[in-house]
């Protein structure tokens, strides 16, 4: 740690428990959990910011994946984890959907405790290059002349993928076959070899197929387009009102001692606001958090009744 000993066990006195405070925080490797495959946003942002941590805490931070129910068993883990600071997940915008879509064991709002909002982009709705559309428009008018004959592929049944695009069928009367995989990773693996026609992923993880040419962008799913794509418009350019956020953020279980959400909110704020971390994220489109842990708990708790109502208004079948 770079803070003085004294100083820090002074804090961690307040709310960490005696057999805590007879050792230094941290004293053994963290768990960071992703609950995606590798190559997906949350994979690759997870150990982008694993380095640097490690780095100043003097312990492996390890990047755990963990995939399956497009995030939920990594979010169970974690949720159900001793709450001693030493287990960790990063989640995307999928965590609101896959917790609305699902029946998690935990209260996926104030259940957990937040520590962090790490950064915010754009869902990239993307084609595989044979499919003959351009833009937004051209894709509803060549889904609803095809019916039932194009696919989508998603980060898995509930993710926020899932559910934006249907709510984006539910809003063009389109009627695009639901394709789950365990990932970002898997799923734009497939569109980029045909087998799927079509998906919406985050922006870190499509920007190398779409400057290889491997994917071709339709929209985004911000309200502005995005600066490294900046050709290609916003989905609500053509859907008037259509909008999906994605996030990343840093979560605990919930009773971890309130010093150490401290500990870790201002440890990761430290790596997000760095020059070189602040350019790599822009590099990939991501637009740096690093606010209170309150920022992202306002970011979970609207955005998992949102998609609460887009389930029951859509007539999603939920996972039992």
């Amino acid at each position: 740690m770079r803070a003085a000993p004294l100083v820090v066990a002074a804090v961690l006195a307040v709310a960490v428990a005696p057999s805590v405070l007879a050792q230094k925080y941290p004293t053994k490797p963290i768990r960071l959990i992703a609950p995606f495959p590798p190559g997906g946003g949350t994979d690759i942002l997870s150990r982008v910011i694993a380095v640097p941590l490690a780095e100043t805490l003097g312990q492996p931070v390890i990047v755990d994946n963990r995939p399956g129910a497009g995030g939920a068993y990594g979010a169970e883990i974690v949720a159900h984890a001793a709450p001693d600071g030493y287990t960790l997940i990063t989640v995307s915008s999928s965590y609101t959907a896959t917790s609305a879509y699902g029946k998690p064991t935990y209260d996926p709002i104030d259940g957990i405790q937040p520590i962090i909002l790490l950064g915010t982009t754009g869902l990239v709705m993307s084609v595989h290059p044979s499919v003959p559309v351009k833009s937004v428009k051209e894709f509803i008018a060549h889904a609803n002349a095809n019916p039932g004959k194009l696919n989508y592929a998603s980060v898995g049944a509930g993710s926020v993928v899932h559910l934006m695009l249907e709510l984006f069928k539910l809003e063009t009367g389109t009627n695009v076959v639901h394709v789950p995989y365990k990932g970002g990773g898997p799923a734009l693996t497939a569109v980029i070899a045909g087998e799927v026609q079509m998906t919406a992923i985050s922006m870190v993880p499509s920007l190398p197929h779409i400057k290889a040419g491997r994917l071709r962008p339709l929209g985004v799913s911000t309200p502005k387009r995005l600066s490294l794509i900046p050709d290609v418009p916003s989905i609500s350019e053509s859907l008037s009102g259509f909008e999906v956020t994605h996030w990343y953020g840093m979560w605990a279980p919930k009773g971890t001692p309130k010093a150490i959400v401290a500990f870790w909110n201002k440890e990761v704020a430290n790596v997000l606001n760095t020059d070189q971390m602040k350019r790599q994220m822009g590099t990939e489109g991501l637009e740096a958090g690093g606010g209170p842990p309150q920022q992202l708990y306002d970011t979970i708790k609207p955005a998992v009744e949102k998609w609460r109502r887009v389930i029951k208004e859509a007539r999603i079948q939920r996972a039992n």
